[in-house]
Formats: C-alpha cells, structure tokens, sequence
C-alpha cells in the first residue's frame, strides 16, 4: 500500500504536490527504471565530449594583452606553460550590478564553484577569470570572497572578438609552441554546468586523457584514478603513489567483481 507524504500547507508556505510514499522494495524498482535512464544520459554526455574533440580549430592571429598579478601579460602568458586553456570571462567592472564591491552575482555565483585548479593543472589544463575591472580591484575582490583561480584585467578587443562582450561565456584555448588556436566555446545555461573539474575537462580538446575515453590516435591518455591526488600533492611527472595505485587496483577489480555477480 502507498501513502502520500504530508503535503499540507505549512507556516504559510503554498502546499507541495509529493510523490507517493512507498516500500524499500518499491523505492529501490523505481531508482533502478530511472539509472537506466540516467546512465543513457551519461554515455550521451560521453559521445558529445567525444565529438566535442574532434571539432576544428580557430587560428588566433591577434597578439591580445592582459594586466595580471606580475604586470602585463599575453594569451600566451595565461596558459602557465601548459597545453590548454579555459577562459572565463566575468562581469566585474564599473557598471556592473554591485560594483566596486561585488561582482556580477551570477559570474561570482560561477566564481564560487570552481573546484581546486591543482587537478586541472595536473591534466595540462590553465583554469582562469578575465574581466575589465583594474588588478587592485580583483585582488580586493578575491581577498573578500576567497577565491583563488587566477584572474586577469582585460585590455583590448579580447572579449568581443570571442563573443564576451555583453554576457559572460567560457572559451577553450590550446597552444602548440608559440601558436594559439580556439577550440570550444559555451555560454548561457552551459557555463551552468561549469566549476567542476571533470566538466571543464570535458569541454577541452585532450579531454580528461583517461584510457576509456573515445579521442583521436595519439592523444595524451593514462588509467583513471591512477593520476588523481591530493590538491597539495601533485608534482609534475611524477610516478603516482604506489599504496595509492595498489587501493585503487583494489577497487576497481571489486567494481568489476560487483557488476558481474549482477550480469551473469
């Protein structure tokens, strides 16, 4: 028998229309019909991010100059030495909802997801913000809401060359030696998505480099979790930790184990 959760007003608050109340055995049937369908969305994500690797490229030709921490800086700079780039561009300038003290609230909202950039670094991946606001400004800004991800001033036609002029937006970047080239770009309800690692990495041209991924021959890929650590203890080419290696062996082989007793 069902029964149907209190869904009468309260202190004022409108009624809600719940769902039914039901068994564990019911609720568990009713979890496993809508995983069937949640993994189908999952291997969907998978193919686009896929695809998503196999779009073109764009030649940037124009030498764009920044304001940074250090001085002045070029796209190049940005990139820290690494292959990839991802560039935010927030709203926080005069004009702006909230300014001097506040940012757009909802590019901070974006600034506020952000998860630690050490495992971006880790994949050859530069996260950061750019906006129009001085670098006294932003680092006031940053000081006040704790955040960390690099932020730089821009100082030319940068942001309505690649579409960030009048809204916010997040552009993909990839260098090979000295040239520049744009790979992806998404805004709107897509930067939604945007503050976790493994979303920002899905949107780069090398992906996440995981062994199990679909990318074109030759690109850079090792076995998942072997490469995760701790966001103080990456060091570039570094072996990964052997206990770390050994537990997540360990895991992945009880995963398998797991998913075969129920695919016999």
């Amino acid at each position: 028998m069902t029964t149907s959760a209190d869904n009468g007003q309260k202190d004022g608050q409108p009624a809600v229309h719940t769902p039914s109340v039901v068994s564990p055995q019911a609720w568990e049937a009713a979890r496993e019909q809508l995983l069937v369908k949640e993994k189908a969305q999952t291997r969907a994500r998978d193919a686009l991010a896929a695809e998503r690797r196999r779009m073109p490229w764009m030649a940037v030709e124009t030498a764009y100059a920044f304001e940074g921490p250090a001085g002045k800086a070029s796209l190049l700079d940005l990139f820290e030495g690494r292959r990839q780039l991802i560039v935010y561009r927030a709203f926080f300038e005069p004009g702006v909802f909230g300014w001097p003290e506040h940012a757009c609230r909802g590019c901070s909202m974006v600034a506020d997801q952000v998860a630690h950039v050490a495992h971006l670094n880790a994949r050859d991946t530069t996260l950061v913000f750019v906006s129009r606001a001085p670098q006294a400004d932003i680092a006031r800004l940053k000081a006040r809401m704790g955040w960390e991800m690099p932020w730089f001033t821009i100082t030319d036609s940068f942001d309505t060359d690649f579409g960030v002029g009048e809204w916010h937006g997040t552009n993909v970047f990839y260098r090979d030696g000295d040239r520049v080239f744009r790979t992806y770009f998404i805004n709107n309800r897509g930067d939604e998505q945007m503050g976790g690692t493994w979303n920002y990495l899905d949107i780069t041209p090398l992906g996440r480099q995981e062994i199990w991924e679909d990318s074109p021959e030759g690109y850079p890929q090792t076995p998942p979790y072997k490469w995760w650590n701790w966001h103080d203890s990456y060091v570039e080419d570094a072996a990964p930790d052997k206990k770390w290696v050994e537990v997540s062996d360990a895991g992945e082989a009880a995963f398998r184990n797991q998913q075969a007793s129920k695919n016999p």
